[in-house]
């Protein structure tokens, strides 16, 4: 499925935006990526989110380098940027570099960070299926699950992998049963959710492929 595109607003478009507003309180949703490009599947997790969970907002993290992805054949970080502005028009998704602004490179430390700087808000991680089942590879990946509650949303291929994963079995009895969606970002982590529903196939490598000569 191609990716929804209409232009975006002029402040959806602006590089370098900063960091969301200090002030405020509400649930908000991170959407971690290299964006290389953002594509539907992003979009359909944020707004599933937006949804299911009742979030006030989604920021979307687009990371100045992925410590697991070879530099090469990686978009520079404004056009990464630029790619997730495109299809982030809801006023409620907020695309940032804030992770360039504070010198991480880690989700661990990013969201740490996130946690001392805005201590009003709400946070829980989004993630697809395929994360899930690949997040014991990231650096202090078990203290993501301590910090903040934690969303897993379906993917093609991955929802057995996923689910019998060393993450699921490890926070086996955090587990929260769908139905409880709506209250997640209120459960003291570690707390987390898989959420069913439409599968999007789209994925940034295939479109990556595509673009090739």
């Amino acid at each position: 499925m191609a990716p929804h595109r209409q232009s975006p607003s002029p402040s959806a478009t602006r590089w370098h935006p900063g960091p969301p507003s200090h002030f405020g309180r509400g649930a908000v949703g991170l959407l971690g990526g290299s964006f290389n490009p953002a594509h539907e599947g992003h979009i359909h997790i944020a707004r599933t989110a937006m949804e299911r969970l009742g979030l006030d907002e989604v920021w979307w993290l687009v990371s100045p380098g992925n410590p697991l992805k070879a530099e090469r054949g990686m978009a520079p970080l404004q056009e990464r940027f630029a790619s997730a502005a495109a299809l982030a028009h809801n006023g409620a998704m907020r695309v940032t570099d804030i992770e360039r602004e504070l010198g991480t490179r880690y989700t661990a430390e990013s969201i740490r960070r996130l946690r001392a700087r805005y201590p009003r808000r709400a946070f829980v991680w989004l993630m697809g299926a395929d994360n899930l089942a690949q997040i014991p590879a990231w650096k202090d990946w078990s203290l993501i699950f301590h910090m903040v509650p934690v969303a897993v949303f379906a993917r093609p291929h991955y929802l057995e992998r996923a689910l019998s994963g060393a993450a699921s079995a490890r926070f086996r009895d955090g587990r929260l049963p769908e139905r409880a969606a709506r209250t997640l970002a209120r459960h003291r982590p570690p707390a987390w959710i898989f959420i069913h529903s439409r599968l999007v196939a789209a994925s940034a490598s295939a479109i990556r492929a595509r673009r090739r000569p």
